[in-house]
């Protein structure tokens, strides 16, 4: 159960929400920013929800922002040919931020049904015609027997982060997990002193279904790896969950938004505050691949007219 601890911000600060991709930002004497999850100018003063909890934990930066700048230009570094670079982002506006996030932890009960396959070798005869005669010879080949298998399983889902930002969607966060909870210490405000702090922006109960997809797709994988036998078809399964917990916490995470152009979606590139795991959207560059294209055509050309050449 989540308890409301009261407001979460001092009589000083404010809570601006981008008007674009919804994000609830502690700016403390800021009354107008640019969004570190879009790039969006259009933050407004969004007037205060009593109703949302204190965070009860905190996952603190261990990564500085110099390793941060340094782990996101070896991102984009190895990042393929034809995707588009960060053009026009500087490292240097890369922001610290710490975002609100879930943790879930509850009891998976599931009974599943699947057909179990088993392999087992059988020997054959054929014929075949060698040198014009017909000669008989043997060949082994795998045969796989089904059977019916069916039952309960049940496990525990601990520990799953969900967001509770709408500025970084659920998918986004899962790109640089995991986080070390061995380093989740007790919230209070001088934790995050001086750093950007964003409000929740999805209630409990948003967070609570994030979560429960979560915690259903990590036991259809421990099924899948339970299943006996050789392999397996057609798995079908219910789970229900029980003794669920959710508490709300904030994590660390590193935000680098560019926007190349007003009428063009930001491009994000976010970076674990723990781990320093990298993650950006890999967007197709069609002017590069343009630019390949005709540099291939070029070479082609100066072969064939090298080739003609020495043909003469």
């Amino acid at each position: 159960m989540v308890v409301d601890r009261g407001p979460t911000t001092s009589p000083a600060a404010a809570t601006l929400q981008c008007g674009e991709c919804g994000a609830a930002l502690v700016l403390g004497e800021y009354r107008t920013a640019v969004c570190p999850y879009c790039a969006s100018p259009t933050v407004v003063e969004r007037p205060s929800a009593p109703g949302r909890p204190n965070p009860v934990f905190v996952l603190p930066f261990t990564v500085t922002q110099e390793r941060a700048r340094e782990l996101v230009r070896a991102w984009s570094r190895r990042r393929r040919w034809f995707h588009r670079s960060l053009e026009g982002a500087r490292v240097d506006d890369m922001r610290g931020v710490y975002v609100p996030a879930c943790l879930y932890s509850a009891i998976t009960s599931a009974t599943y049904r699947a057909e179990i396959g088993e392999n087992y070798t059988v020997t054959e005869s054929y014929t075949t015609t060698v040198n014009g005669k017909t000669v008989t010879r043997t060949r082994t080949r795998t045969v796989t027997e089904w059977r019916d298998l069916e039952g309960p399983h049940a496990a525990y889902a601990t520990d799953l982060v969900v967001t509770a930002s709408r500025g970084l969607p659920n998918a986004e966060l899962e790109r640089i997990e995991p986080f070390d909870l061995r380093a989740l210490r007790r919230y209070s405000p001088a934790l995050v002193s001086g750093w950007l702090v964003e409000e929740p922006s999805l209630g409990v109960a948003e967070c609570t279904e994030l979560a429960r997809g979560e915690a259903v797709g990590l036991e259809e994988a421990r099924l899948a790896r339970f299943m006996p036998g050789d392999s397996h078809r057609d798995l079908r399964f219910d789970v229900q969950l029980r003794d669920e917990t959710i508490d709300p916490i904030l994590v660390p995470v590193w935000v680098l938004a560019v926007r190349p152009r007003a009428d063009q979606p930001a491009m994000r590139v976010v970076c674990n505050g723990q781990s320093g795991e990298a993650w950006g959207p890999e967007r197709i560059s069609p002017a590069k691949i343009v630019l390949w294209i005709a540099a291939a055509l070029l070479l082609v050309a100066i072969g064939v007219l090298i080739a003609m050449a020495g043909a003469r």
